[in-house]
């Protein structure tokens, strides 16, 4: 008998050590509005329609991967609900859509919303909610001030910094060039413009003509002739995909053949260079940190392996020659990276705090060498690009990753 007691009295010590455990367990699990037991709601904006629908694909492909992760059981046992709306590009319909976000639909956070001028209009209010505005897309400088803006944080590298990396690279290679810029005139063509001066210097005056289209227009095809008329032997292309495209094609038709730089967000193999025409875009050159799945070097790629698989089983739509969709699958990546660091504390305040917490972690879609790390005092995660020239049907990376510290 005393055997007996001895064995249900350590039982009953058993049970009791692990009733307190899970009542601690319990009472450590914290939630804002947006995240429960079972789901995390996750706002986002795109423009699906309007004159940078392009990128439309960006948000599909992030819907895709949050499916992948509720089909693998979700994220520590929560399921994701991704709730994405149209903005069109225009800023006041992105104010219009978060606040319908944050407070009709209560998600957490908003995560990776597309555009610069349109994330410049909510920023405001996200930060007077204390709303994580989280991983934008869009290369902006201004994202990365955490003192003035805490709850906004960036991915991708950074427009100035893509920028002085083509200056180094022109003054490099064509010490003599005269530049003519096509820039959109807003936030994003104008931050690009900033880090080409900043990168030319005292050599500012290479640029003999800069021309800012808005994105209101049909076609910017009499800007580029007038940008030939210069006669300038450098053309840096500052445009969202549909102008790209426009611009290799009209360089082509009037047979101007200068050094074609285009920014890294219109470097689409399928979304700009097929569309212009592979024979009129060979040479094209170009700085990007994600690896291009036209390119058949990345077929032995582990992290490619995933994607395409990946792609094959939720997304089997999207094209792999996109470089959005490989953009989305990195940035998404990364979301739930962050989710996942957050265990059971899942308030604005430590989603944001393990945000500014990234350490060398490598989404499966950048390039070898390109990692994301951020802190409480640095909110660009992504801060190296590497040079790329248009060649056959794909990108040719050259020379050597390039951090934007040194590119100054």
């Amino acid at each position: 008998m005393t055997a007996v007691r001895l064995q249900f009295a350590a039982l009953s010590a058993v049970f009791v050590l692990c009733a307190a455990t899970n009542g601690t367990a319990l009472a450590q699990k914290k939630y804002d509005t947006g995240a429960s037991d079972t789901e995390i709601r996750i706002g986002n904006i795109m423009p699906y329609s309007g004159p940078a629908s392009a990128y439309g694909v960006i948000g599909k492909t992030e819907a895709a991967y949050f499916d992948k992760i509720n089909a693998e059981g979700g994220i520590n046992g929560r399921k994701i609900k991704f709730i994405s709306y149209d903005d069109a590009y225009s800023p006041p319909k992105t104010l219009e859509q978060a606040r319908k976000l944050v407070e009709s639909d209560e998600v957490l956070l908003i995560f990776g919303s597309l555009g610069t001028s349109t994330n410049g209009a909510i920023r405001k209010y996200m930060n007077e909610k204390k709303v994580p505005q989280l991983f934008v897309a869009s290369g902006a400088s201004k994202w990365n001030d955490p003192k003035n803006y805490p709850w906004t944080m960036g991915w991708q590298p950074s427009y100035a910094s893509e920028a002085r990396i083509y200056a180094k690279y022109i003054v490099k290679e064509k010490p003599e060039a005269k530049i003519a810029v096509l820039y959109q005139n807003d936030d994003f063509g104008k931050d690009y413009l900033r880090g080409l001066k900043d990168g030319l210097g005292p050599k500012g005056s290479m640029i003999v003509l800069e021309d800012g289209y808005d994105t209101s227009e049909p076609a910017i095809d009499e800007r580029v002739v007038r940008l030939k008329a210069s006669g300038a032997d450098v053309f840096i292309s500052i445009t969202t995909p549909k102008f790209a495209a426009q611009a290799i094609k009209k360089s082509a038709e009037i047979n101007w053949h200068p050094m074609h730089i285009i920014s890294n967000v219109s470097a689409s193999v399928g979304g700009v260079i097929e569309p212009a025409g592979f024979e009129v875009s060979q040479g094209i050159l170009s700085a990007t940190y994600v690896k291009d799945g036209s390119d058949p070097q990345w077929n032995a790629d582990d992290g490619m392996k995933r994607f395409y698989n990946f792609l094959a089983q939720f997304d089997p739509k999207a094209n792999r020659l996109d470089a959005a969709v490989a953009f989305g699958y990195g940035a998404a990546q990364t979301m739930v990276q962050v989710l996942q660091m957050c265990g059971d504390d899942l308030t604005r305040e430590n989603v944001m705090r393990q945000a500014a917490g990234l350490n060398d972690f490598a989404p499966d879609t950048l390039l070898p060498g390109i990692k994301i790390n951020t802190s409480p005092d640095n909110f660009a995660p992504i801060a190296q690009l590497q040079m790329m020239r248009f060649k056959g049907k794909s990108w040719e990376l050259f020379g050597d990753v390039i951090s934007s510290e040194l590119s100054h």
